[in-house]
């Protein structure tokens, strides 16, 4: 199927590794290209060049997504690189492990700017342009956590509901200028956040991270976890021509684990 995402550019944030790496290859090999940020610079040159090392193709950009002078410097490194943003996924870094009585101010705010902010300040910085051009195509990475809240990740399931809110809520305004805005909630997917999820509920409970990978798999219907190229792929559909009547709508990929009807 041909996506029609050829010569598009797409700002993929987040992109050193994991679903946001796995989501720059998927775009850029439907012919997008690709500017992808991470705070670490060996990282994110890294991944830019397990993609393609041509820097008119895919352009590595350092950003710590909790400032939005870096945030500004990311979007205007892309429009100078490639002279437009069409696409854009805003993806961070999970905020950490906490519950009502273990998280206090400070993280609250750290969460709040890495996980809420971070995309509100993305796209705030990209519509303009989208509206001038009348496409666009505006891409949430949230969680399962958003629709099914789980144990031990309150800022998620907090700051991932509220992103389903907001994306829902901008749909309606940005879709008379040729603008989609959905939502992907990747469930338990094999990416390093697991890894750390793994570990730091194995050393809150005294368990192996053996038994907490089983335990997860055993939740998932399908029997496994979740590959992020296929995380990937569902992003590089959104993104494309052949999606401008899908808009508003939330994602699961998850293996149907999620257990509401909608």
């Amino acid at each position: 199927m041909d996506l029609k995402i050829k010569g598009k550019v797409a700002l993929v944030a987040g992109a050193s590794a994991g679903l946001g790496l796995a989501a720059a290859k998927a775009l850029f090999e439907e012919g997008a290209l690709v500017a992808m940020c991470s705070r670490d610079e060996e990282r994110i040159t890294k991944a830019a060049h397990s993609i393609s090392k041509k820097a008119e193709q895919v352009l590595p950009v350092v950003c710590d997504l909790t400032k939005p002078g870096d945030i500004d410097k990311f979007v205007s490194a892309a429009i100078n690189a490639f002279g437009k943003i069409d696409i854009v996924l805003t993806n961070a870094g999970g905020p950490p492990l906490g519950q009502h009585d273990t998280v206090d101010e400070e993280t609250w705010s750290l969460g709040y700017n890495l996980t809420f902010m971070s995309a509100i300040r993305l796209i705030e910085r990209v519509v303009s342009g989208m509206k001038e051009r009348k496409f666009g195509r505006i891409i949430l990475s949230t969680s399962l956590s958003a629709k099914q809240p789980i144990d031990s990740l309150l800022l998620s399931n907090t700051y991932r509901s509220g992103l389903l809110g907001y994306a829902k809520s901008i749909s309606k305004e940005l879709a008379p200028h040729g603008i989609t805005v959905n939502t992907v909630m990747p469930g338990y997917t094999k990416t390093e956040r697991l890894n750390y999820l793994a570990e730091g509920l194995a050393e809150k409970t005294g368990r192996s991270t053996d038994d907490i990978f089983a335990e997860w798999e055993n939740k998932i219907p399908v029997g496994r976890l979740g590959k992020p190229e296929e995380y990937g792929s569902l992003v590089a559909y959104l993104a494309s021509e052949n999606a401008a009547f899908i808009t508003g709508s939330a994602f699961a990929v998850d293996g149907g684990q999620a257990a509401g009807v909608l």
